[in-house]
């Protein structure tokens, strides 16, 4: 096994949970011929780091010679071992088992028990709406077919030529979805949410070229999940938030119409609760949002071999992400700041293992938690993580308001020295970024005369010069997506009536709310 091969067969075995490798064991123990793969599994098991020299030392009885064959085997009976173990509970797995076993059957010429087993296997396919596994098991019927010719071949064969038809449309329709969601994905990751009419336009072209008239009732359950899920994203990347929430909701409500897809399919019933959470946070629904956080917490408590590590990071991906939703809903930042200290032992672990955008999301939403309770300096050292970044042509909308949101802070610590320096920096990004909007600007030129010298008389009027100027563009198409960003018009008004912000966000939350 070469180097690679020996890295993936450590990570297999520290990917594997106690009962994993309990299991493991149990079986090999049953199997007295060899031994050593047993011992090899048992010293890897036990390295924090893979070497190779501590095998050999540790167990004088595998040969240098011996160790590529005895890694390879190794690392196979693992996988058949964890294959083994979740076939109870993942109804894909015995579903495939159920076809080798068709298989099987066929070539030993039992060719009557082998079409049994394809119905049985047939039905669970259906239930969960595999449609990949459906055409396997189709392919088999054709082959079986003319091992059982009888009066009703002719009609056997229609009727699984119509299946295939149906079931490699269906195909066809969850492709067209899925690499729609992929192709709008890779565009918000880059820009954020659209920015202008030429955004919109693009985005549209995009979904008419590839989306043909279709009957949504007459959609199964897979092709619906693939549609919902790009629908969703759609709507919340032009920020039409009604339609997405109303998009998600029926995404949802899939899954409570089909429970036994909650376990078969846990990573999509998940994406489907955050999308909806997302539609109630940006919509206010807070009683709702509450209520469907509950959810969240009920996937903790699956059984264990479905909650992969996949699923695991994911999910406290999005528990972390929608308390800090739930905070902003409330205003309640102070509560917030308390969260982040009881977490931040373990935080920096977790943003580790965050893919990129994950944890630019991460870091700007900890810096507006930090800004809400007029923690300033913290909320800078979170700012400066994206802006020290590498990665800004990823979503460039949030590298724009970090800056904005960066030059706001420095404003509030008094760092007048370095605003003009800022300034001057965040127009040039916005230019390269072409994201210098009306409200950029008018924000911008607002920092730099409050740098200048202003007397506290003075400085009143200019706040509500601005926020006369803004209230406006919140209802302007290609405008309002600052305002998602941050609360400018809350700052504004504290500034004002001599408030703090949080107390600000906090007074408008009692009445904007739908608890």
């Amino acid at each position: 096994m070469s180097k690679e091969g020996s890295e993936a067969l450590f990570h297999l075995i520290k990917s594997l949970k106690q009962s994993e490798k309990r299991y493991f064991k149990l079986q090999s123990e049953l199997d007295s011929s060899d031994m050593k793969y047993l011992r090899l599994f048992e010293i890897i098991d036990g390295q924090k780091e893979y070497d190779e020299s501590i095998i050999i030392q540790k167990a004088p009885e595998i040969k240098k010679q011996q160790l590529s064959n005895l890694k390879a085997h190794l690392y196979k009976k693992l996988l058949q071992s964890i294959r083994q173990y979740n076939q109870k509970s993942v109804i894909d797995i015995q579903i495939r088992e159920m076809i080798d076993h068709a298989q099987l059957l066929f070539n030993r010429s039992l060719y009557e028990q082998c079409v049994d087993i394809l119905k049985k296997a047939k039905r669970k396919a259906q239930k969960i709406d595999n449609l990949e596994l459906q055409l396997e098991i189709l392919k088999w019927e054709k082959i079986i077919l003319m091992q059982t010719i009888g009066a009703d071949t002719e009609s056997r064969v229609n009727r699984i030529i119509e299946d295939v038809r149906d079931v490699n449309q269906r195909i066809n329709n969850v492709n067209t979805f899925t690499n729609l969601t992929a192709q709008l994905n890779s565009i918000y990751t880059k820009i954020g949410y659209i920015r202008s009419q030429s955004d919109l336009d693009s985005i549209n072209r995009i979904i008419k070229s590839n989306i043909l008239d279709y009957g949504e009732e007459s959609l199964s359950l897979n092709e619906k999940i693939s549609l919902y899920n790009l629908y969703t994203g759609y709507y919340f990347f032009i920020q039409d938030f009604e339609q997405g929430y109303q998009t998600a909701l029926k995404w949802v409500r899939l899954y409570d119409a089909h429970k036994e897809l909650r376990l078969s399919r846990t990573e999509t019933y998940l994406n489907a609760i955050n999308s909806l959470m997302i539609g109630q946070y940006k919509l206010n629904k807070y009683k709702k949002f509450v209520n469907t956080s509950r959810r969240l917490r009920e996937i903790r408590h699956y059984p264990k071999n479905l909650m992969n590590e996949n699923i695991r990071l994911k999910l406290l991906k999005y528990t972390y992400v929608h308390e800090f939703n739930r905070i902003f809903m409330l205003g309640d930042f102070k509560a917030g700041v308390s969260l982040m200290n009881r977490i931040k032992p373990g935080l920096e672990d977790f943003i580790d293992q965050l893919d990129n955008h994950s944890r630019i999301i991460l870091f700007y939403k900890v810096a507006c938690l930090y800004f809400g309770n007029d923690n300033y300096r913290d909320a800078i050292q979170w700012l400066n993580r994206i802006l020290n970044s590498d990665n800004i042509d990823l979503r460039e909308d949030i590298h724009s308001f970090a800056r904005i949101l960066n030059l706001i802070c420095h404003y509030e610590l008094g760092n007048m020295d370095v605003i003009d320096y800022y300034i001057r920096s965040t127009y040039r990004f916005m230019l390269k970024k072409d994201d210098l909007y009306r409200f950029q600007k008018a924000i911008l030129s607002f920092i730099r005369k409050l740098a200048g010298e202003f007397s506290e008389d003075d400085l009143v009027p200019e706040f509500e010069k601005l926020l006369n100027l803004l209230i406006p563009l919140q209802n302007r198409p290609f405008e309002k997506r600052a305002f998602i960003y941050f609360d400018i018009i809350s700052w504004l008004e504290s500034k004002i009536q001599g408030k703090r912000v949080q107390e600000v966000i906090a007074g408008k939350a009692k009445t904007v709310i739908n608890y």
